[in-house]
């Protein structure tokens, strides 16, 4: 599903310049005050925040049910609500077919979407009623049929998104500030929110956490979409923001390392999408209020990896005690 430029990530562990780590929650590298570095190491520099871009709106469709994410392919895109799924011509934004659950069914909220080889994947979670559930639905992209699930239970929290990425499944469970109605306690509190790589049986591999930093912008709802870009990064939206972040796997820790910031105007958070079916990928989100479709160019060539480090090597005489 990568094209051209596309970083390789394996087992999303991006192969970043030696010495590159994932920035700390403040988001800056700390310079240790030590003497001189042992040769071949470089000393730590001090990283303000990240970047900033700004996205640029390539086109807008009108739809009736773009309330939760868009997924997209070749063709034709796929705008998500709760229990229905439209899906539109992509040059005439026409609506052609809709799945629509019944509201007594089992399909309850469903968050955002991917296609990959003619299915769509849709992430699906009981929200906002305790204890939290995620599923995996999955629908054929010529009929928009249900054909298949995976349950995952009980488990990390509600399933917001899905992507394809490099040999394996990757997905955001999030959590919440939010105190539902009828609750007295936040349902799971925004920073357990984790991203997660699975294998081809939607077993976990690995976990990481969001920046606090981040996630203090995400509450008290949680991160909503993430998509895979063509520059082998990984974009996530949170429930409001126009603003999409880009991170990399970090070399060290549990942390996903924030490498910019990119603004996507008009957009009020939700799910997202990478259309990577061409040599001209676009990005997709939605604006919910206006229940719109959106296509961007994104600026993804002119962001490049932070080049700081925290950690310096010692030799004897130099050793701090």
């Amino acid at each position: 599903m990568m094209l051209a430029r596309t970083k390789v990530v394996a087992g999303l562990t991006a192969s970043i310049a030696a010495g590159t780590i994932a920035l700390g929650a403040g988001l800056v590298s700390a310079q240790a005050s030590a003497p001189t570095p042992a040769l071949g190491t470089r000393p730590a520099v001090a990283r303000a925040e990240p970047p900033v871009f700004t996205a640029t709106l390539n086109k807008s469709y009108e739809t009736f049910d773009a309330n939760q994410a868009v997924a997209v392919d070749k063709n034709y895109f796929y705008v998500i609500d709760n229990r229905k799924i439209t899906k539109h011509d992509r040059s005439t934004g026409k609506p052609l077919l809709q799945f629509v659950s019944d509201s007594s069914g089992p399909i309850i909220h469903m968050d955002s979407g991917v296609v990959v080889n003619g299915k769509l994947y849709a992430a699906h979670s009981n929200y906002d009623e305790s204890p939290m559930e995620s599923s995996i639905e999955v629908f054929d992209t010529k009929t928009m049929r249900h054909i298949g699930t995976h349950s995952f239970g009980i488990f990390r929290g509600s399933l917001t998104w899905l992507d394809r990425h490099d040999g394996a499944w990757w997905a955001g469970f999030a959590n919440y500030d939010q105190v539902p109605d009828g609750e007295t306690e936040p349902y799971g509190e925004t920073y357990n929110t984790q991203v997660v790589k699975m294998d081809d049986h939607f077993e976990v591999v690995e976990s990481w956490t969001i920046p606090k930093t981040i996630l203090d912008r995400f509450k008290p709802m949680s991160n909503s979409g993430g998509s895979w870009g063509p520059d082998g990064r990984l974009w996530l939206t949170g429930h409001d923001l126009g603003e999409a972040y880009v991170m990399n796997a970090p070399s060290a820790g549990a942390e996903l390392e924030w490498v910019a910031t990119v603004k996507l105007p008009n957009v009020e958070g939700q799910g997202i999408a990478w259309d990577r079916s061409s040599n001209k990928p676009t990005f997709w989100a939605i604006k919910r209020s206006t229940s719109q479709a959106l296509s961007f160019n994104a600026p993804y060539r002119s962001i490049s990896d932070p080049h700081t480090a925290n950690w310096q090597v010692f030799g004897p005489g130099e050793f701090q005690q």
